[in-house]
């Protein structure tokens, strides 16, 4: 299949296929017309490179882990021992992403409701 019909069956954009194919996550093969031409494979290739852009993984980290990635129902299950800890290694950097964005929103709660005492005072006062 080309480009176009891969897309409309994966639901994404011809653009993001290119840039998956840049980045080495899928690897079409070439006509001598220099049209990419896509395997059927190539449909269950994108939903897991979509699947693991949506749980947070970069690029680089699914293109090491893509291979070994299996199709469990909805979800996907890693197959290789060595690449369930990278998956535990990428939830811990996530979990310490989460904690520092949590404490800059509650320091920019605290910014917000004390400028807000300042500006309801003077509004009273002035």
């Amino acid at each position: 299949m080309f480009i176009g019909e891969l897309a409309k069956r994966a639901g994404v954009s011809t653009r993001s296929l290119r840039y998956y194919e840049q980045q080495g996550l899928l690897r079409p093969q070439r006509r001598a017309s220099g049209y990419r031409e896509f395997d059927e494979s190539d449909v269950a290739t994108v939903r897991r490179v979509r699947i693991l852009l949506a749980a947070g993984l970069n690029t680089d980290l699914i293109r090491e882990v893509l291979p070994c990635m299996t199709d469990e129902g909805a979800i996907l299950a890693p197959t290789c021992e060595e690449m369930a800890q990278d998956l535990t290694h990428e939830r811990e950097r996530l979990s310490r992403s989460i904690e520092q964005l949590q404490a800059a929103h509650a320091m920019l709660s605290s910014i917000i409701h004390a400028g807000e005492a300042l500006t309801t005072g003077v509004g009273r006062n002035g």
